[in-house]
This record gives structure tokens, C-alpha cells and sequence, in this order.
């Protein structure tokens, strides 16, 4: 039976419970992170939990635990579950306070953590994706827990035999529904700058190391729909993902509509990453 954590206190999830409420609930007041963990080990623990204070931060909020705290908090997690690829899923709301706008009614964050098994999809073949207008807010870069938008446009992709919704803002790429974008075209790697429309992603920020590690050619700049539907290639990075190649952007190819030779470059020197930090 899964384990979670819920304000101070570790219990079966079907124990779990919060006040009707909460502002998670009422206004999903709240933000919240996802820690991959491989091989019983936090990915990438230090840059997870400062995109956290970032994010509570950007929302008034204090964080209520110190990384001592919140690590032991997710390797007990961990010990819970058998597997060793796991994920963390972790949101701190505002609170119970009374249905007013007013932040200040809430002083005592509800805070729930839980692991759960990382659900393996095979995706180096490629997968389809389509092409969106952004319809989502002006502070993309709070990983906040009101993702009705996202849901809805993976929704759509969906419902056109697609995997992700890669979202176009004033004729600019932004990110995907739940993932960043790269494209490449004359080996050349590009992705979007981070800003108030793009979520600073882990992965993101690993994969621009990697290849500055390797000495390999990238630049983050603004990208027209035009040069993504353009490119010899296009990937998705995402926590849970990692790096998945676009073969297919709204029913038309991406370059040679296969996975391209950098994506398995990359993709290698990814493991090799992951396996040493592991």
C-alpha cells in the first residue's frame, strides 16, 4: 500500500485526507514539484528543491522545510516503495482559511509528498505532436499546481492521435503542455530562453550542460513557428521523460520523420550522465 507524507505525518494513501477548505481546493493556491529517482537516488535534489523556493517565493510564500528536511522526508518515501526508478510528486498549498481572495488568512501550509514507481513508455521510436496557440497565463515559470490549461491541451493533442501540444506564443514557440522544446537544424541545437512564459525544467538546464560539457553547439533564442515546423529535428526533455524525439508535428514529418542521429547522441550522452550520478 503506497506511503505518503502529509503535514508531518507518514500514513496509507487511502488514510490521506485534507479540509474541503484548502486553498489547494478551493483556488489551487499551490505549487509543487516532481524529483525523478534512479537507482533509489534524488535526481538532481538541489536544482528541484531552489525551482521549489522559486516558485513559493513567486507566490508569497515561505518554504516551510530545509533541503535536510525535505531529503529526509523523500528517502523515507523512497524505502516505501520497491523499485528503484521512482518519482517524487510533492505539493505545499496555502492552507485552510476561509473562501476569501485574501492570502493572509491562511498561515499553515497543508504539505503532501508521496513516491510512486516511474511508469516506463517506450518513446525513442518518436512520437506526434501538434501545434497550439499558448492559451496559458502570464507566469508560466511558477510550477504552480493550477495546470487546467496543460490538461486541456494534452487533452487535444490527444484527441488528434498526439502525444504532446508544443505551444506557439505571438508567432514564438514557448514550451510544451508539460515539457520543454529543442529543435535543431544544421546541428545546431536551439531551445527558448528561460522567462515568464517557459518553466526553468531541470532536464532543460541538464541537457544545455551536457552539451556544453561535449563542446557541442547550442543557443537559447527565440524560435518562429516557422523554424520549428523547419527543423531537422525537435525534442521534448521533461523530468519523467527525459528526452524524447518529435517525428511527427501536426501530421507532417520532422525532418526525415525518424528519429535523428543527434537525438541518439544526446540521448547516449544523457545515460551515461545519469547512470554516473547514480
Amino acid at each position: 500500500m503506497t506511503t505518503v507524507y502529509l503535514n508531518g505525518e507518514y500514513k496509507p494513501l487511502l488514510e490521506a485526507s485534507i479540509n474541503v477548505l484548502d486553498r489547494g481546493f478551493t483556488f489551487g493556491d499551490g505549487v509543487y514539484e516532481v524529483i525523478p529517482i534512479f537507482n533509489r537516488t534524488l535526481f538532481r535534489f538541489d536544482e528541484h528543491m531552489q525551482r521549489l523556493e522559486n516558485s513559493l517565493k513567486a507566490i508569497f510564500m515561505e518554504n516551510p522545510y530545509s533541503s535536510i528536511k525535505w531529503r529526509s522526508i523523500f528517502e523515507k518515501l523512497i524505502d516505501t516503495v520497491e523499485q528503484s526508478e521512482q518519482s517524487i510528486y510533492l505539493q505545499i498549498t496555502r492552507g485552510v482559511s476561509e473562501r476569501d481572495h485574501d492570502i493572509s488568512l491562511a498561515d499553515n501550509p497543508t504539505i503532501f509528498a508521496m513516491s510512486r514507481p516511474i511508469v516506463k513508455q517506450e518513446l525513442s521510436a518518436g512520437i506526434n505532436a501538434i501545434t497550439h496557440e499558448d492559451i496559458r497565463w502570464q507566469y508560466c515559470d511558477i510550477k504552480a499546481i493550477t495546470l487546467l490549461p496543460s490538461v486541456l491541451l494534452r487533452h487535444k493533442a490527444k484527441q488528434q492521435g498526439a502525444k504532446e501540444a508544443i505551444l506557439i506564443r505571438d508567432g514564438y514557440l514557448t514550451e510544451g503542455a508539460a515539457s520543454n522544446v529543442f529543435i535543431c537544424k544544421d546541428d545546431e541545437i536551439f531551445t527558448p530562453p528561460k522567462n515568464n512564459h517557459v518553466l526553468p525544467g531541470i532536464t532543460r538546464d541538464l541537457l544545455l550542460e551536457i552539451l556544453a560539457s561535449n563542446n557541442m553547439s547550442y543557443s537559447e533564442s527565440t524560435i518562429s513557428e516557422g523554424a520549428l515546423f523547419n527543423a531537422d529535428e525537435v525534442w521534448l526533455t521533461s523530468s519523467t521523460w527525459e528526452i524524447v524525439p518529435v517525428i511527427k508535428l501536426d501530421n507532417m514529418p520532422i525532418g526525415t520523420g525518424e528519429t535523428g542521429p543527434l537525438w541518439q547522441t544526446i540521448n547516449q550522452l544523457y545515460q551515461e550522465f545519469k547512470s554516473g550520478y547514480c
